[in-house]
């Protein structure tokens, strides 16, 4: 063999090699920003007596179309998210699945396009068992043809579930879901939930396999539209952050559910709150509400670019607690620019604010002097030495981003 022949021979299984360990797409390289169906809606497929608020397509028209006119794709959000019950519970004569008839009369490749005429890019569900959680047709058992039939709809997103499935085989089946995926040739982003599954049997997940060959995956209990719930999902990555942490970076991020912001459960405070967490910790961003009619204190908390830039960081470093004062947590994302950005997340609900003090050493800030800016505020606070202190009240936030002077 010639060495020019060799050496191609060996760069082909180098490439395959490669193709076969990871989800090499090139898409999430900072956490994905969007809209997603499941918490505010649920499966309510109910459109003859509740049309405005069941899972069809005029939902997701209605959604798309507040993205982009609404301010929301200017701050970088850009998927719409279908969750379950999307579907005919029959798949059509080709074995292919469809979607519900009444409710997406256009079809899935319909809606994509309507999407995608938005500048705005469309993702959808799907379940590695039998059957969706919804009781809809699993993909299990015909994975490669829901893969393609998904690609040939033009879809930019799949989440798979994992109900009503053997949960030993998930990582490896998994992965060959991102095979799949690979092979059609589109750049789609990959949501797994097989982490979670594993998790919630007492299982130990390896997070960096995990991260070989999904672009998000979930990690923990589904989020409901509660303070209670927010928190119990922040003590969760703070508890487990030593194992979250490293698996994190651009193209793989862990997923603590969505942003309720602009919901019905959390006071402005605490949808603050939420969003200065989920941003320092590199969390995807999809608000799962009612974009026509969500208030204007929670859009402007949903569409703070200074918050956003945060979570959108091109580094893509997950946060991390540095310091527990009381009740507050101090938690410290590195940015590009080599600032930092912190967060103070005081989470008692007795007595008034609490005063807290961290060092720039502690937050990791590599100078001694520095400015330091309030990001809900959106304002200057100005140059500090060595430390800065601030009063946080209870169930909420501050949010600073410390500059070296």
């Amino acid at each position: 063999m010639s060495v020019f022949k060799f050496a191609l021979a060996v760069l082909l299984v180098s490439s395959l090699w490669h193709s076969s360990l990871s989800l090499d797409n090139g898409v999430a390289l900072t956490p994905p920003m969007g809209w997603l169906a499941w918490e505010r809606y649920a499966c309510n497929t109910n459109c003859k007596d509740d049309p405005d608020n069941c899972i069809g397509e005029k939902l997701f028209m209605r959604m798309a179309d507040h993205i982009a006119s609404d301010g929301f794709k200017d701050a970088g959000y850009q998927y719409i998210n279908i969750d379950d019950c999307w579907a005919s519970k029959e798949r059509d004569s080709q074995g292919r699945l469809q979607a519900d008839p009444d409710r997406f009369p256009s079809g899935i490749a319909a809606l994509a396009n309507y999407v995608h005429s938005k500048g705005l890019k469309l993702g959808i569900y799907a379940d590695y068992g039998t059957h969706t959680c919804g009781g809809y047709p699993g993909s299990g058992p015909s994975m490669k043809l829901d893969i393609d039939t998904f690609a040939s709809w033009g879809i930019d997103m799949l989440k798979m579930d994992g109900c009503n499935a053997n949960i030993d085989g998930m990582p490896q089946g998994y992965k060959q879901v991102s095979d799949y995926l690979n092979a059609t040739g589109r750049h789609i982003v990959f949501s797994c939930s097989w982490p979670a599954y594993w998790v919630g049997s007492g299982k130990t997940v390896n997070y960096t396999y995990a991260g070989e060959t999904c672009n998000l995956w979930r990690n923990y209990h589904d989020i409901s539209d509660s303070w209670d719930s927010v928190t119990s999902i922040i003590d969760y990555y703070a508890k487990e952050e030593d194992d979250l942490i490293p698996a994190a970076g651009p193209g793989h991020w862990n997923d603590p559910d969505m942003l309720i912001v602009g919901d019905f459960g959390l006071s402005v405070d605490e949808q603050q709150a939420q969003m200065a967490i989920w941003s320092i910790l590199s969390a995807p961003l999809l608000m799962s509400n009612d974009l026509s009619t969500i208030s204007d204190e929670s859009k402007a908390i949903l569409q703070n670019s200074d918050v956003i830039s945060v979570s959108q960081d091109k580094l893509g470093h997950q946060g991390k607690v540095v310091a527990t004062v009381g009740k507050v947590r101090v938690f410290s994302k590195l940015l590009s620019d080599n600032s930092m950005a912190v967060v103070f997340f005081n989470s008692g609900s007795f007595a008034g604010p609490q005063n807290v003090t961290v060092t720039f050493q502690t937050v990791g800030l590599s100078s001694s002097k520095a400015t330091v800016k309030d990001l809900f505020q959106q304002k200057d606070l100005g140059t500090f030495q060595g430390s800065f202190t601030t009063p946080v009240d209870p169930s909420s936030v501050v949010m600073v981003k410390m500059t070296p002077a």
